[in-house]
């Protein structure tokens, strides 16, 4: 028989731990990067969005609830499937909280219905649909970065009114391609202008040419890339090739990156009018983030990258706040926050999941006119987060009562 002092002390063990605060007893939070490390969208996120998300945990403290917060990382190979198959993998077996990044709209949706069936946080930083906070929103998702009604919206009613009236577009054939087209349609043909057609290409397309001499034939004002990273990036290259500009068309290229513009060289890409979250030289804060990252991988942040930092800061900072990992519990603080770091100084998360913010519109300088490495681009207007983002009442999410 155990002693009567013994029973005591187990007791009282019991029912202090009873009695420990939920966070204290809760497993590490852990936060998963899925990305496309190998293909066209890889420099726009890929490891530099894992490096954000490593930035974002270490400004933080490193630590929730008294244990080191974890990371893991994987290549979603651009395929929905795969990136179910490992979201399921890491919310069923390996602790994961909180999911982030998704390079394409495809790949994005697909874990969303994954994030509705595990209620678990992801929040999207790459994936561009406007559909994402529309039709298909979800109570566990946040869209953070931008989308193609914001990018339609910005650059193409800018270039409409500066007599870009008529559009062909190249359209990547999958759901960001074609929402890009119907976004950045409607504002061409609210403004009075048309669109004279389109042809849809293979996401990660080598060769542009048959596509090109499409939309050469169209005698459009405007060739629209409905498309992003390395596509937008060939069809530009190629599209010098074959003098299209030189013949009297223009180049809109609706979703561009800083490290597309680095890629193509000022040369080639002087003179677009392109749309962008974030620019690294922008202001104090901004410069500052955007070398610090440079100092790490060697060169300058996208807006996806400095967003993937944002949203993971936010997030941390919300699960602080709420004291709990709940999904639930922290999805409603992160709606209460507002979001303020280098990426933003005025965003909100709406009920859609949208994180609305300012846009910028830029130029892009000619070789002259720039100092030197990554210094980029020209601004042209900062529009305020209800100019550039869908109203609520209109993106069809069942969500907005």
């Amino acid at each position: 028989m155990r002693p009567i002092a013994a029973l005591v002390s187990a007791a009282g063990l019991l029912s202090a731990a009873l009695i420990v605060p939920a966070s204290a007893q809760q497993a590490p939070l852990k936060i998963g990067v899925l990305s496309d490390f190998s293909s066209v969208y890889s420099d726009i996120g890929g490891q530099g969005n894992v490096e954000a998300t490593k930035m974002a945990i270490e400004d933080f403290g490193g630590q929730m609830f008294g244990k080191p917060i974890e990371m893991v990382a994987a290549d979603v190979l651009n395929k929905p499937d795969v990136a179910s198959t490992i979201a399921r993998k890491w919310w069923e077996t390996e602790g994961v909280d909180m999911i982030i990044d998704l390079p394409t709209s495809a790949t994005a949706l697909a874990v969303m219905e994954l994030s509705k069936q595990y209620e678990k946080v992801m929040i999207v930083t790459d994936a561009a649909s406007s559909d994402i906070t529309g039709k298909s929103c979800s109570p566990y998702t946040a869209h953070w970065t931008y989308d193609t009604y914001s990018n339609a919206h910005t650059v193409g009613s800018a270039i409409v009114k500066n007599g870009g009236d008529s559009w062909f577009f190249l359209t990547a054939d999958y759901v960001f391609g074609h929402s890009i087209e119907r976004d950045t349609g409607d504002v061409v043909k609210a403004a009075g202008g048309k669109v004279l057609g389109s042809v849809k290409h293979p996401l990660n397309t080598a060769d542009f040419s048959s596509f090109l001499l499409q939309a050469q034939a169209s005698k459009a004002k405007i060739i629209g890339l409905a498309n992003g990273g390395g596509d937008t990036i060939n069809a530009i290259k190629q599209a010098g090739e074959f003098g299209i500009v030189a013949g009297g068309q223009n180049l809109a290229a609706i979703v561009m990156f800083i490290s597309d513009v680095h890629s193509l060289g000022l040369k080639l890409a002087q003179g677009l009018i392109i749309t962008e979250a974030y620019y690294w030289d922008l202001n104090d804060k901004t410069r500052a983030f955007g070398r610090r990252f440079q100092e790490r991988i060697k060169r300058m942040p996208t807006m996806n990258q400095a967003a993937t930092y944002s949203a993971t800061l936010h997030y941390l900072k919300a699960v602080k706040a709420a004291g709990t990992k709940d999904t639930k519990t922290v999805m409603a603080k992160m709606r209460e926050l507002p979001v303020k770091d280098a990426f933003t100084d005025n965003g909100i998360l709406r009920e859609d999941g949208r994180m609305v913010h300012s846009m910028f519109l830029f130029q892009v300088k000619k070789p002259e006119e720039s100092k030197g490495p990554w210094d980029y681009y020209k601004l042209l207007a900062e529009v305020p987060a209800d100019q550039a983002f869908r109203p609520l009442k209109d993106g069809g999410c069942p969500l907005v009562k």
